[in-house]
């Protein structure tokens, strides 16, 4: 049976990782913590997994790896070269793993992502000889782009993008053009560079439209430090775990708080998070609750919002929404939510005053407030607080605006001028995110839950 690769999605993160099989035998490729999906795909399949490799230590989530090798017997890869508190089978750059009589993998050094980066090409047995079918490479040769540079710190960025070319430019010639490219990274994760939409891509495309494989190092290496936004803060916290070994994680449903309990852990300054979507939210919250729904990248904002460590209590409609919840956090390491609640906002309050409402705007009803027009029930602007990240901003933003991106806000409220503010981002999910902090500290605020792409065409006028 010819090899079969099955991708295992993780979209809320942007990554992705890999089941490869030859119908009997199979290898996990950088699995994510909740390795149900895996065990669940592998029975499925009737494959028996016998090899789990990791690209790299991650910077982005907590590895499934280790506790996937050790539920099933399978070999766990992992870089010579990286320090780690836990056996593992060590590989380095030149090895060659023999996963079954029709399947191997050649181990590839690609640093750039970070030092110990490996790829691992993916080897079937043809008419007797070995053929390369693809490479998985992790964070080094993404979809049009490259993994980041600067994870390991800054003072490392210039280094490892050099790293990164060189490593990229080594596949292109080690494999032919057919070959697939299986990247970990690159589909909305912060560890990419930039971001590409391609649903699949090969070597000989990637040397069309990559521009790691386009320009000169030295003109890659300034593109790409040039093109670096933040990334999250929880980033801090995943290499520590994955180095370490991270536990297995429990996903039973958390304890059950009552609405009095809800009041007390808000005053406590604890992080109440609200799943619904942001309509939802916006028709009738519980004060002091911040948004963030499941219907966008949840766990990023939240893990890259809080205060590592303090308690969080997760409220939604149903049950399986707050188990979803759950399913995204321990994937960054927030491994037990303190509490939860089902139901509706009127459950979650002791009282009807403590339930209020966010008011909706769009960007043809900012035009026509600035203009002296401001729509009915909508208090007009004094400031327009712009929550996009800093490359978002340099593109394009409002005239007049005011930026504080969306992970600064919580230490920045304060930097936001005095009187009414309307918040917007790119599409509506980070400015209700942001008016729901605003809000808690006593602003009067309005979301404009639009997408900025809009905002030239409604009348909104834009910085030169």
């Amino acid at each position: 049976m010819a090899a079969e690769v099955s991708v295992i999605a993780t979209s809320s993160l942007g990554d992705r990782s890999y089941l490869a099989s030859d119908g009997r035998t199979a290898i996990v490729v950088d699995p994510q913590r909740d390795i149900d999906r895996v065990l669940y795909l592998a029975g499925e399949q009737r494959v028996r997994i016998t090899h789990v490799v990791e690209t790299h230590l991650h910077n982005d989530y907590v590895s499934g790896g280790l506790e996937l090798a050790r539920v099933t017997g399978a070999h766990y890869l992992v870089a010579a070269a990286d320090t780690v508190g836990f056996d593992r089978t060590a590989v380095t750059d030149g090895d060659v793993v023999a996963v079954s009589d029709s399947l191997r993998l050649r181990v590839v050094a690609t640093p750039g992502h970070t030092f110990h980066h490996l790829s691992y090409v993916l080897d079937e047995a043809t008419a007797g000889d070995w053929q390369p079918v693809g490479v998985f490479t992790g964070g080094s040769l993404l979809f049009g782009t490259t993994g980041r540079t600067d994870l390991l710190g800054q003072e490392h960025a210039h280094e490892l993008a050099h790293h990164q070319h060189a490593s990229a430019q080594r596949l292109a010639d080690l494999l032919p053009d057919g070959a697939q490219v299986w990247p970990t990274h690159g589909f909305g994760s912060f560890c990419s560079a930039s971001q590409a939409d391609a649903p699949d891509s090969t070597i000989g495309r990637e040397k069309q439209a990559n521009p790691v494989l386009r320009l000169a190092a030295d003109a890659f290496v300034t593109e790409t430090l040039a093109g670096l936004d933040a990334y999250p803060a929880y980033y801090a916290h995943m290499g520590v775990a994955n180095a370490a070994g991270p536990a297995a994680v429990d996903l039973t449903p958390a304890a059950r708080a009552d609405a009095a309990r809800l009041r007390e852990r808000i005053a406590a300054g604890e992080w109440v998070v609200d799943l619904r979507h942001r309509k939802a939210y916006a028709a009738a919250h519980l004060a002091g609750t911040v948004s963030l729904g499941l219907d966008g990248p949840m766990s990023t904002w939240l893990g890259w919002l809080i205060d590592w460590g303090v308690p969080i209590t997760l409220l939604a409609e149903t049950p399986e929404q707050v188990a979803d919840a759950q399913r995204e956090l321990v994937r960054i390491g927030i491994d037990r939510p303190a509490a939860q609640a089902t139901g509706g906002p009127e459950q979650w309050a002791t009282a009807p005053e403590q339930l209020r409402e966010l008011r909706l705007a769009d960007f043809a009803a900012l035009a026509a407030a600035r203009a002296g027009d401001t729509p009915a029930g909508l208090p007009a602007p004094d400031v327009v607080l712009d929550v996009r990240m800093t490359n978002e901003w340099r593109a394009s933003h409002v005239e007049g605006a005011v930026h504080v991106p969306l992970p600064d806000l919580p230490e920045r409220l304060g930097d936001v001028p005095a009187g009414v503010v309307w918040v917007h981002c790119g599409s509506g999910y980070r400015a209700t995110a942001a008016a729901s902090l605003l809000a808690n500290a006593g602003r009067e605020v309005v979301v404009i839950d639009d997408r900025f792409d809009r905002a030239e065409a409604a009348g909104v006028a834009m910085a030169d």
